[in-house]
C-alpha cells in the first residue's frame, strides 16, 4: 500500500452542477457537510487538468502545490500547477479561489461545486477556508487512491455541490507527552490527522508530575533533571501492588523542533495550545528546582500516575521563574491563548507552609482556595499584559473565577454550565464523552487504558451545548475538545489506536449540524475511512464492531451474559456447543443464563452481511457443576 501523502490537504470547493439529484447524498464526507447535493455526472481527474489559483495569493499556491502532490501520490499524473492570470479557460481543472464574499460562511466556510461534471470549483472567503474545502475533496477520491498497485490515467469523482461551514470556533484534540513522550514526526502526522477532520486546536500537555517536555533557555534544570524519571509504573495506578519496569524513561522538545511543529501545525490551519501546569502537577519542576516547593524538597519526578501533595509555593521566587518560563513559552506558541492547568492541586503543603499562610492574610484571603484563585489571577494578569489568555481545567473555578480566563469543563459539565453562566468562555471535554483513554470496546479484548467506557457511538452522540443553558449563556460554549493522555499510550500506535475512529466522531459533532447527525449514516462511512488508515499504515480501533459482553443479576440472582453492539441495526447470532455461528444459529433477543455456557461464540450481521470475524468468550465452570 501506498505511503499516502499527507500535508497541507487544502479546502476545496466544487463547483455549481446544473444537474442536481439528491441533497444529503452517503459520500464519505466526515465531517458531514451542511448542505451537499450529488448530480448523476463525473469529473474525470486526468493527465490534462490543471490545478489553478486566484493569485497573487502565496497561501493558495502553497494549497495547490500540496494537492497537486496530493493527486501525483496516487496516480500516474501530477496537476500542472497554474496562476489564474495566466490562463485562457478552465477546462477539466481544479479552481482555489477566495473571491466568495459570503459572509454566511465565515471564515472556516467554502463552497465546492462541479459544473456539469466539466471542472471543480473551490471558493472561500479565506485560504483556510479553501483549506478545509480540500479536506472534503480529498475524501471524495474512491478508495482504490489508496491501493498502490492502482494507478490509473483517470479517476473519476462525483459530482457534487457543497457548502459548508463549521458549527462551533473551537474543535480540539488533545494529546499529553508527559507520561509518555513521541517523536517530532509522529507529532506531525498526529496535526495531519486533525488536519483531515478540520480540528482547528492542538491542546499540547507540556509539562507534568512525570516529565518536563518543553526547553526553557532560563532554566535548563528542567530537561536536565525534570525531564527525566528513573523508571515507570506498568499497570494502574491506583494498584495495590505497583509494579515498575526498572528503566530510566525521558526526553524533551527542543525549541527548534517546537517551532518546527508549531510552523507545521499553521500551515494547516491549526492552532497549538501549550499547557504549562501550575500550581498543582509540579513534581517535574521541583525536582530541578526544589526552592519553589514549600518544603524545600527533596522532591523526584514522579515514575506513577496520580495526584501528588508537592506543588508549587506562593512565594515571590516561583512567580519570577514562572514569569520567565511563560515568556519563553509565549516566544514559542503565537496562540492567544496559554493553557496553566489549575487541576488537581492538593493544598496540604500550603496548609502548613508560613509563606503560604502568611499570604493569605496580607492578600486578604478566605482559604487556601482563594489562594489558589489569587495564584491564578496573578498569573492571568501577566499573560494578558503581553496580550494572552488563560484558558485553565474547571478547579481554576474555586475561589473565584480570574477575570478574562477561559474555562476547559472535565470534571462532567457544572464547571461549564457555572463558568457560562458568570459569562466566561467554556470549552467542553467532560470525561463522559471526551476521555480517548478510556476503553472504547470490551475490556477484556482491548488493550489497556485508564478505565471507563466511551465507545465510538457515545461520542457521536455527545451535544456541546448544554441545555440548562439560556441562548446568551450558551454564546460562551466555544466548542469542544477531546483529551488522550498517555499513562497506558507508550507508543504512536497507541496513540492512533485510541483516537481513531473515536476522532473522526467527534469532528461530526464540531463540525456539522446537530439535525444532520445520523449514527447510521456515520457509521456507513467507517469502512471508506478504514481502508485509508490501512493505506497509511496507522493503527485503529475496530471496536465499533465488536459485541460487547457484560454479566448482569437476574431478579432471582442468577448471573446473566448480556450482549451488546453499536452497529446500527446489528443482529448478533450465537452458538454454545462450539460450532461457528450464522443466521442459522440462536439470534440474541434477551439475556442468556451464565451457568450454561462454557464456550460462547458470536457473530454480528447487519442486512444479512456478516460484519467482522466472531468472537467468542470461554467461561470457567464452577467445581459443584
Amino acid at each position: 500500500m501506498k505511503k499516502l501523502f499527507w500535508s497541507l490537504l487544502v479546502g476545496v470547493i466544487l463547483v455549481s452542477t446544473s444537474c442536481e439529484k439528491s441533497e444529503n447524498p452517503r459520500l464519505n464526507i466526515i465531517p458531514q457537510p451542511e448542505r451537499m447535493f450529488v448530480s448523476d455526472r463525473t469529473f474525470k481527474l486526468n493527465q490534462n487538468s490543471r490545478i489553478i489559483f486566484e493569485d497573487p495569493n502565496p497561501a493558495l499556491r502553497l494549497i495547490a502545490e500540496e494537492l497537486a502532490q496530493f493527486i501525483s501520490s496516487g496516480s500516474s499524473f501530477q496537476p500542472e500547477i497554474m496562476p489564474y492570470s495566466l490562463v485562457k479557460s478552465i477546462e477539466n481543472d481544479i479552481y482555489l479561489s477566495v473571491s466568495l464574499n459570503d459572509s454566511l460562511l465565515g471564515d472556516d466556510g467554502y463552497q465546492m461545486k462541479t459544473n456539469n461534471g466539466q471542472f471543480i470549483s473551490i471558493q472561500a472567503n479565506t485560504a483556510r477556508g479553501v483549506f478545509y474545502g480540500v479536506q472534503s475533496l480529498y475524501q471524495l477520491f474512491p478508495d482504490d487512491f489508496y491501493d498502490n498497485e492502482i494507478r490509473p490515467e483517470v479517476w473519476k469523482l462525483p459530482a457534487v455541490t457543497i457548502k459548508d461551514r463549521s458549527r462551533f470556533a473551537y474543535r480540539g484534540m488533545h494529546l499529553d507527552v508527559c507520561r509518555h513522550i513521541f517523536p517530532v514526526e509522529f507529532i506531525k502526522q498526529y496535526i495531519d490527522l486533525l488536519a483531515m477532520y478540520k480540528y482547528n486546536h492542538l491542546h499540547w500537555h507540556l509539562t507534568d508530575d512525570q516529565g518536563w517536555r518543553i526547553e526553557i533557555k532560563a532554566f535548563p534544570g528542567l530537561t536536565e533533571v525534570g525531564a527525566w524519571r528513573n523508571e515507570t509504573l506498568t499497570g494502574h495506578g491506583g494498584a495495590s501492588s505497583k509494579v515498575y519496569d526498572e528503566k530510566p524513561y525521558g526526553g524533551f522538545y527542543t525549541q527548534d523542533e517546537i517551532r518546527e511543529i508549531v510552523d507545521y501545525a499553521a500551515l494547516r490551519y491549526i492552532t497549538i495550545i501549550p499547557e504549562i501546569e501550575m500550581p498543582g502537577h509540579a513534581s517535574a519542576a521541583l525536582a530541578a528546582y526544589p526552592d519553589l516547593g514549600c518544603t524545600g524538597g527533596p522532591y523526584k519526578v514522579e515514575t506513577s500516575w496520580g495526584v501528588f501533595e508537592d506543588i508549587f509555593c506562593t512565594k515571590e521566587e516561583t512567580f519570577s521563574f514562572l514569569q520567565q518560563v511563560l515568556d519563553e513559552v509565549m516566544e514559542l506558541f503565537p496562540s492567544k491563548y496559554i493553557h496553566i492547568g489549575g487541576d488537581e492541586a492538593p493544598k496540604t503543603r500550603w496548609k502548613t507552609c508560613k509563606t503560604c499562610q502568611q499570604k493569605i492574610k496580607t492578600e486578604n484571603l478566605a482559604d487556601e482556595h482563594e489562594l489558589q484563585s489569587w495564584f491564578v489571577h496573578r498569573i492571568e494578569k501577566y499573560l494578558n499584559q503581553h496580550g494572552r489568555k488563560i484558558i485553565g481545567w474547571d478547579e481554576i473555578l474555586e475561589g473565584g473565577l480570574a477575570p478574562d480566563a477561559t474555562v476547559m469543563s472535565w470534571r462532567g459539565t457544572a464547571g461549564g454550565i457555572e463558568a457560562a453562566r458568570q459569562g466566561h468562555d467554556v470549552i467542553m471535554t467532560p470525561v463522559s464523552h471526551c476521555y480517548f483513554d478510556y476503553y472504547q470496546g470490551d475490556p477484556a479484548a482491548e488493550p489497556l487504558a485508564f478505565g471507563g467506557y466511551t465507545p465510538v457511538s457515545k461520542v457521536y452522540t455527545y451535544e456541546p451545548v448544554p441545555e440548562e443553558l439560556n441562548e446568551k449563556q450558551a454564546k460562551h460554549i466555544l466548542g469542544a475538545q477531546a483529551n488522550l493522555w498517555s499513562e497506558y499510550l507508550k507508543k504512536p500506535e497507541n496513540v492512533t489506536y485510541m483516537a481513531l475512529p473515536r476522532m473522526a466522531a467527534l469532528s461530526e459533532v464540531l463540525w456539522s449540524p446537530s439535525k444532520s447527525r445520523d449514527w447510521e449514516n456515520f457509521y456507513d462511512k467507517l469502512p471508506s475511512h478504514f481502508q485509508r488508515y490501512e493505506a497509511l499504515g496507522l493503527n485503529y480501533s475496530k471496536a465499533v464492531n465488536q459485541i460487547a459482553v457484560k454479566e448482569i443479576s437476574d431478579p432471582n440472582g442468577e448471573i446473566m451474559l448480556d450482549l451488546k453492539t453499536e452497529v446500527p441495526s446489528g443482529q448478533i447470532y450465537f452458538t454454545t456447543d462450539g460450532s461457528e455461528p450464522d443466521t442459522s444459529s440462536n439470534l440474541f433477543e434477551q439475556p442468556i443464563e451464565k451457568a450454561a455456557i462454557e464456550l460462547l461464540k458470536m457473530q454480528l450481521y447487519r442486512k444479512g452481511q456478516k460484519i467482522g470475524e466472531t468472537q467468542q468468550r470461554a467461561f470457567k465452570r464452577s467445581a459443584n457443576e
